[in-house]
C-alpha cells in the first residue's frame, strides 16, 4: 500500500463525536476493550458477535451475525451504517494441527473478504483490519506464515489491498504483537494461563520459553485502532502495534512469578516448543509517525494490573 501524508498534531486529529464505529469480534478481548473506548470518545457503537453477551447494557448497538455469510454481513454494515468498521473477529488459534485449517480459513479469510465486500458497496466506508505479526514483513525477515492463522491473516491482507486498489476502498492494517492484559478470556494464552495456574496453586506446564516475544498491553492496542479509524494518513497503510522489546517467554514467565511470589521457578520444557515458531518484534516507528501512537503501558506495570484483575475474580469465585 502506498505511503500516505503524516498524522496531524493532537489538536488537530478529528473527533469521534457524532460517528458511527462498527466492531466485530465485539466480545472478544481487543474488540470488547475498543468498543468501551470507542463510547468513550463519543461514538454511536455498533457491536457485532455471532452470540451477543448476555449481560448488554454498556451503550452499544448489538447485531447477531454469522460473518462467514455475505448476505449477514451486508445486512449488519446496512443497518449500522458506519463511517468505519473495525474487523477484529477471527478464529484466533495458532494450532499447528490440519483440522484448525478449514475454520480459520472460513472465520477469518472469508469474513474479512466479506466486510471489503459489504464495505466495498457503500462508497467512504473505512475498514480497519487486524493483522497478525506472524504475516511475512520486514520486522520478521519475511519470514513464511507459520500456521493456517497466520496464512488466513497473510491472504486476508492480500485481499484488502486488492479492493482498495481496484474498489477504492479505504482501508488500514494494525499488526499488533503479542497483547495481554486483564479481561483475556481465552485462558489458554500464556499469561491467563499461568496466572491461574498460580492462583490456583497448581504447577503450569510450559515449553522451554527461548521465543522472543514483543508483549503490547491491550489498552494500548485498542488506542491505536481508536487513533488510526479516523487517520487519513493511516488509510493504505499496513503498521506494527507493539513495543519494538522483545522478551523471551522465559522471562516474561519469570516476572509472573516474581510478581506473584510463586513459591518455587517456572518449570520449563515440560511441553515440546511449537513448530515453525518465529521470534517476534514489531517496528513501531511507522505507527508513531503516522498514528502520533507509542505503548505507555511497560511489562511489568501490565502483567501487575493482569494480575489483579484475575486475582479479584478468582477469590470471588468467576
Amino acid at each position: 500500500m502506498p505511503p500516505q501524508p503524516s498524522e496531524p498534531a493532537d489538536a488537530e486529529r478529528p473527533s469521534w463525536a457524532g460517528r458511527r464505529a462498527l466492531v466485530t469480534g465485539a466480545s472478544g478481548f481487543i474488540g470488547s476493550g475498543l468498543a468501551r473506548r470507542l463510547r468513550e470518545l463519543g461514538a454511536e457503537v455498533h457491536a457485532v458477535s455471532r452470540r451477543p453477551p448476555e449481560r448488554i447494557g454498556q451503550g452499544e448497538i448489538w447485531h447477531a451475525a454469522d460473518l462467514r455469510s455475505a448476505a449477514s454481513v451486508q445486512a449488519v454494515v446496512d443497518a449500522a451504517r458506519p463511517d468505519v468498521v473495525f474487523h477484529l473477529a477471527a478464529e484466533v488459534n495458532g494450532a499447528r494441527d490440519p483440522s484448525v485449517v478449514l475454520p480459520t480459513l472460513e472465520n477469518t479469510l472469508v469474513s474479512t473478504v466479506n466486510v471489503l465486500g459489504a464495505a466495498a458497496v457503500r462508497p467512504g466506508t473505512r475498514v480497519l483490519l487486524c493483522g497478525s505479526s506472524e504475516e511475512p514483513r520486514p520486522a520478521n525477515g519475511q519470514a513464511p506464515p507459520p500456521s493456517p492463522y497466520a496464512v488466513a491473516k497473510w491472504a486476508a491482507t492480500g485481499y484488502a489491498q486488492l479492493f482498495q486498489r481496484l474498489w477504492d476502498v479505504p482501508v488500514a492494517i494494525l499488526r499488533p504483537t503479542m497483547v495481554y492484559g486483564p479481561g483475556q478470556r481465552d485462558t489458554g494464552k500464556l499469561v491467563p494461563y499461568v496466572t491461574l495456574a498460580l492462583l490456583r496453586g497448581e504447577e503450569p506446564r510450559l515449553t522451554s520459553g527461548t521465543k522472543p516475544v514483543d508483549w503490547v498491553y491491550v489498552d494500548d492496542v485498542v488506542e491505536a485502532f481508536a487513533t488510526a479509524g479516523l487517520s487519513d494518513g493511516a488509510v493504505g497503510r499496513i503498521l506494527d502495534i507493539g513495543t519494538g522489546t522483545q522478551v523471551p517467554v522465559r522471562d516474561a514467565v519469570a516476572l509472573l512469578y516474581r510478581i506473584m511470589d510463586a513459591p518455587s521457578p517456572p518449570p520449563f520444557g515440560a511441553v515440546a516448543d511449537r513448530p515453525l515458531d518465529i521470534a517476534q518484534t514489531a517496528d513501531i516507528g511507522p505507527a508513531a509517525e503516522v498514528l502520533g501512537w507509542r505503548p505507555a503501558t511497560g511489562l511489568e506495570e501490565g502483567l501487575r494490573r493482569t494480575v489483579r484483575w484475575y486475582a479479584e475474580r478468582h477469590h470471588r469465585g468467576e
